[in-house]
């Protein structure tokens, strides 16, 4: 068992995202993305803090240069106020399933984002994963027996925000890797981007006038906070930390594979909790596009 623990926790990373993702769809059909993308941060942000003083001994990441603070504050604010702002809504439109899926496209954005600027090499192993990734999301986006693509009018419009997600969160990605140089903490980096993401955030929130509106909603609905909180546990905490675990466990293809599964593992959520039904054609995709995005790492 210890000599699978990289693995294990690269499975638990995928589990702990789909069941996070789950959450914060519910919690956002209640109380709305923006609200809840604003909550998120609040919470993520004590938490980590919390890990971050557990494991690292600080509260907050003092020692990190200026250097470090812009990258990973960009990284924030493009990957998580920017690129997380189109993925809630999406939840709310078309539902985890299809938003997760459209997320596994961040790893490829990010792909071609660093070989066209940051001169990084494919080849043709890594090529055809791209091409197999984006084959099998336009399968099950286009799957006729979806009844998403059939009753939902706000479909399209999901599509496009889910992959306005996956582009912010592969930019957010490339920016990171600008601030992570060294050997510095990964927590540290997570914790900068959260803090970045959440002031900016939360200061056009204030400029806008709807900090009280956000208050409000947030504490009238004690069970989509409830529901946040066990979302926010589930995806920025346990699933961040589990990730990190195994990275540092097992060999980085192997646990950024078993880490792409979400959309796998939320094809029966989605059936069971939000009656979704969808016929074989978008099952099949979804394993093609997973496939694709194995070969990326593995290759």
């Amino acid at each position: 068992m210890e000599a699978y623990l990289g693995e294990i926790a690269a499975l638990g990373t995928s589990l702990a995202f789909s069941v996070g993702s789950t959450m914060f769809t519910l919690a956002s059909r209640q109380l709305g993305s923006a609200v809840v993308n604003r909550g998120r941060l609040v919470l993520a942000v004590s938490f980590l803090a919390l890990t971050h003083w557990i494991v690292l001994g600080d509260l907050l990441p003092w020692k990190a240069d200026p250097r470090r603070w812009l990258w990973l504050g960009l990284s924030g604010i493009v990957g998580l106020a920017l690129g997380d702002t189109f993925l809630f809504q999406a939840f709310v439109w078309v539902g985890p399933r299809l938003s997760m899926l459209m997320l596994s496209l961040a790893p490829v954005i990010a792909t071609l984002v660093a070989w066209v600027f940051l001169g990084e090499h494919l080849n043709t192993m890594q090529i055809f994963g791209i091409l197999l990734t984006l084959g099998g999301i336009a399968w099950v986006v286009l799957d006729r027996q979806s009844d998403q693509r059939s009753a939902n009018r706000n479909y399209t419009r999901g599509i496009l925000f889910g992959l306005g997600g996956a582009t912010g969160q592969a930019l957010g990605l490339v920016l990171a890797k600008n601030g992570l140089y060294g050997n510095f903490s990964p927590i540290s980096g997570n914790l900068i981007r959260m803090i970045t993401a959440m002031t900016v955030l939360w200061g056009i929130t204030l400029f806008q006038g709807k900090a009280r509106f956000t208050l409000e909603r947030l504490f009238s609905n004690r069970r989509a906070g409830a529901i946040l909180v066990v979302a926010v546990i589930c995806g920025p905490l346990i699933g961040v930390s589990l990730s990190l675990l195994a990275v540092q466990q097992a060999k980085v293809g192997v646990a950024s594979t078993l880490m792409a599964l979400p959309p796998v593992f939320l094809l029966p959520i989605s059936y069971i909790f939000f009656k979704e039904r969808f016929g074989w054609g978008a099952i099949a995709g979804t394993f093609v596009a997973v496939a694709g995005v194995a070969l990326l790492f593995l290759a």
